[in-house]
């Protein structure tokens, strides 16, 4: 058995679904791949597509189900499985440990609190488990009581899951511009939190959304608008359908205004990755770029200077 002290340079990281040969290309040092999961010496990197990290993992060498099940639980209570294979023997282990309900959430909600680890039957005698995660969720995956009445899309998913990830969300009363933000989903979001939103687009809003007392929609195209044309505002958001080299000159424009210190941005890709213009939005200060569960071939780009 290799022991907690043996691995302290190992740390694992797990792949969005389709998202493996990304990943790959953002990591050294990679020892092994489990289906999704890519173990790597330790290394100071937050991967933009990882949507779990395993840290310190250790393989524990097990005798039998219960044994697996007795080892785990002598660890700590709560674990999810990540599978890629021996799938059978997996379930009769997981039966060996607490039940856990993974139900949607309501939003808004705090984290859960409470640790939970990530385990992996490497091979019918050997797991590969971590206590600790950077996700309080199973795999990474936020799911949500979804409201599938009111907004148009579901792009309102991808702002509640950076909103629940950050604890973080707009104030009411406070000033938001949603950049391309037809048919409306992100507005609706905003206006929900009872903020003031500026929703503007060349495309229209759908009825229900246009109707919301606190947006005032512009018909209008992102990239025409200057920032001493609305000045100063608490947040901008923007899940434009553009190429990101255009978003990072957009959001670049607004930084050097100084008029807005809160920014939540969908880069959305083209194709081909292109990992030189991550690097620009991860090179800007006070700022995080990753991969959400409910992003497509998107990531988000995160700017909190308060």
């Amino acid at each position: 058995m290799i022991h907690l002290s043996d691995s302290k340079d190992l740390i694992a990281y797990l792949a969005a679904p389709d998202y493996e040969h990304t990943l790959e290309g953002e990591l050294d040092h990679i020892i092994t791949r489990y289906g999704r999961l890519f173990l790597c010496s330790s290394q100071k990197i937050s991967p933009v597509w990882a949507i779990n990290t395993w840290y310190n993992p250790i393989f524990l060498e097990i005798d039998s189900i219960k044994h697996a099940g007795r080892l785990l639980k002598s660890i700590q209570r709560n674990w999810a499985g990540y599978q890629f294979h021996l799938f059978r023997r997996a379930k009769l282990i997981e039966d060996h440990l607490p039940v856990i309900k993974f139900k949607p959430w309501p939003f808004p909600f705090k984290l859960p609190t409470a640790p939970l680890g990530s385990w992996c039957l490497i091979e019918p005698d050997l797991i590969l488990a971590a206590s600790q995660c950077s996700s309080p969720f199973p795999h990474g995956e936020i799911h949500f009581v979804e409201n599938k009445n009111e907004p148009p899309s579901r792009a309102y998913l991808k702002l509640w899951e950076i909103f629940s990830k950050l604890q973080i969300w707009p104030k009411i009363k406070e000033k938001c511009i949603d950049f391309g933000s037809s048919p409306g989903s992100w507005s609706w979001v905003l206006a929900k939190l009872g903020t003031e939103v500026i929703s503007i687009d060349k495309a229209p809003l759908v009825p229900n959304i246009s109707k919301m007392s606190n947006i005032n929609y512009i018909n209008a195209s992102a990239f025409s608008i200057q920032p001493k044309d609305i000045g100063p505002v608490d947040w901008i958001f923007a899940d434009i359908a553009c190429y990101p080299e255009r978003l990072f000159k957009l959001v670049t424009l607004w930084l050097e205004s100084g008029l807005c210190q809160r920014f939540i941005c969908t880069i959305k890709f083209q194709g081909k990755d292109n990992y030189d213009i991550i690097k620009k939005f991860q090179a800007i200060p006070h700022s995080t770029t990753s991969h959400l569960f409910h992003n497509k071939h998107e990531a988000t780009w995160v700017y909190l200077k308060e």
